[in-house]
């Protein structure tokens, strides 16, 4: 069984009722522990909950981030 743990989280909010939530994970399993940055797209229901419609899996190594990073502020 794996459990997660959000250890920090951000929102950015766009559209109507959209948001990208950007949060430093761990997955934790009985064999060991993994940090990782997730990506996800949701939205708000009326009754202000969110759902998440996709999410997206990153590793933590510092260089890689910071390629990701770049690549999107040039795109």
């Amino acid at each position: 069984m794996v459990e997660f743990e959000t250890i920090r989280k951000e929102e950015v909010p766009f559209g109507r009722n959209n948001f990208i939530e950007v949060s430093r994970k761990k997955a934790k399993t009985d064999e060991g522990e993994n940090e990782f940055i997730a990506i996800s797209r949701g939205y708000y229901l009326p009754d202000g909950s969110q759902r998440w419609k996709a999410s997206i899996a990153l590793p933590t190594d510092k260089e890689k981030i910071e390629r990701i990073a770049e690549l999107i502020v040039s795109l």
